[in-house]
């Protein structure tokens, strides 16, 4: 049995999506673990651009059947809402190809209003949630009061859902936010559960039967590592394990199925994030409008749930041994390495310093990076245009060289490195 699991290995947006369709082409099962549709995937595929938030990436793979974890909070609205734009594409949607585990979590509009009540509530001190009723869904899971999608087969799961927002109007009420009328609530989601039941399955033992029978699996982590809510830049960090390990329980998978697991990080050439947090090595001015790009493409460094324009700086190589040895990275896949092109010095950090300290690894994981100032290692940079290479050799010697320093920081090899936004737009080192 194969089980290859994919997650960011920094604070998202490093790409997941197009890494996950690259190898889904291999693959039979696409499964997300965690998150919810504050996560957004995008894959080119010719002409056509592809931005999923709930559904797996490798449903653009024709073959694979993509699987709703049970570590997942989701919308029903946005769910539909997304196979409805996928069928529209010309991409089959029907309960044989999609599944929904009967144990994830749904995301109601009463979520949605009680993130943003406690988001403004914070002021200043906003941790930059997307407003999406993440954190509230979670809250609920953990307080065992959640509805989970299970609920949608039983008769009286509007009057559950009612229960449900009568009790999130008490707590609006004591943020100063106005309440919520339940019944267009009942009406809107009595159709979508309609819609769904026939997607709702037990997916955790389809998963370990496909893994016995042979069949390759891929588990598509959201977010990324430093958004982790146990090993993250805590307090901004997201309400789910977005880490390696988390895909077991997110999927509802034994030890076993992870024995010989394949785990690829997914690494921006550069480092990004959105909304509040420390960021050591960020930049601003020419160098972050250079890196960010214009906002006028789609892979452009503008949030694909939000559009919020991403922060930018050099790439952290303490961050990344961080996240090598936290998700047992047994290589590192590097996006938008094209984007480097054109800039000479490239910067690495490669330590911390702190007082009259250097530190090559964090003492008590990443919540306090403000006390730290990176220390950088120049490397040259290139001239030449990558978008059309397509063997390792072929790629300048400077770029090779920036790879190879990624593997001398982490210790585990780079295999693939995407030079452009498009479907084969990838180099792999075979």
């Amino acid at each position: 049995m194969t089980l290859q699991v994919i997650v960011g290995a920094q604070w998202g947006d490093e790409g997941k999506g197009r890494i996950v369709d690259w190898f889904a082409a291999q693959a039979r099962y696409a499964a997300r673990f965690n998150g919810g549709d504050n996560a957004g995937h995008t894959v080119t595929v010719g002409q056509r651009v592809f931005k999923l938030h709930l559904i797996p990436s490798g449903i653009l793979q024709p073959h694979i059947v993509g699987i709703l974890g049970n570590g997942m909070v989701v919308n029903p609205q946005t769910l539909v809402e997304e196979m409805d734009m996928l069928a529209g594409n010309g991409i089959p949607i029907s309960p044989a190809r999609l599944h929904l585990s009967y144990a994830a979590q749904l995301i109601t509009p009463a979520h949605n209003a009680l993130d943003r009540a406690l988001e403004s509530g914070r002021g200043k001190d906003n941790i930059g949630t997307t407003g999406r009723g993440i954190g509230p869904a979670y809250t609920d899971k953990a307080a065992r009061s959640g509805l989970r999608a299970v609920d949608m087969l039983a008769p009286d799961f509007c009057e559950h859902l009612g229960d449900h927002v009568a009790e999130t109007n008490r707590t609006l009420g004591l943020h100063g936010a106005p309440h919520l009328d339940p019944a267009p609530i009942c009406n809107q989601f009595r159709l979508l559960a309609e819609h769904l039941k026939p997607y709702i399955t037990d997916t955790a033992a389809e998963l370990d039967a496909a893994l016995r029978a042979g069949q390759n699996v891929l588990a598509e982590g959201a977010q990324g590592t430093l958004l982790d809510i146990d090993h993250g830049t805590y307090p901004f960090v997201t309400s789910s394990n977005t880490t390696a390990p988390g895909a077991l329980t997110g999927l509802g998978l034994g030890l076993t199925a992870a024995r010989e697991a394949r785990v690829s990080g997914v690494v921006k050439a550069f480092q990004t994030r959105v909304g509040s947090g420390p960021f050591p090595t960020e930049v601003s001015g020419e160098l972050a409008d250079r890196l960010r790009g214009s906002g006028k493409n789609p892979w452009d460094e503008f949030g694909t749930t939000t559009g919020r324009p991403r922060r930018v700086g050099w790439l952290d190589g303490v961050l990344l041994r961080y996240a090598t040895r936290l998700n047992g990275l047994t290589e590192l896949v590097i996006t938008k390495l094209d984007i480097l092109t054109g800039l000479d010095p490239l910067r690495v950090c490669v330590a911390y310093k702190t007082g009259q300290e250097t530190l090559t690894d964090l003492p008590f994981g990443p919540a306090d990076l403000h006390l730290y100032e990176p220390v950088y290692e120049d490397l040259p940079g290139w001239t030449e245009d990558l978008g059309t290479i397509r063997d390792w050799e072929d790629l300048p010697a400077a770029a090779r060289g920036y790879l190879e320093r990624l593997e001398h920081l982490t210790g585990v090899p780079v295999t693939l490195a995407s030079v452009g936004p498009e479907r084969e737009q990838v180099v792999e080192k075979r």
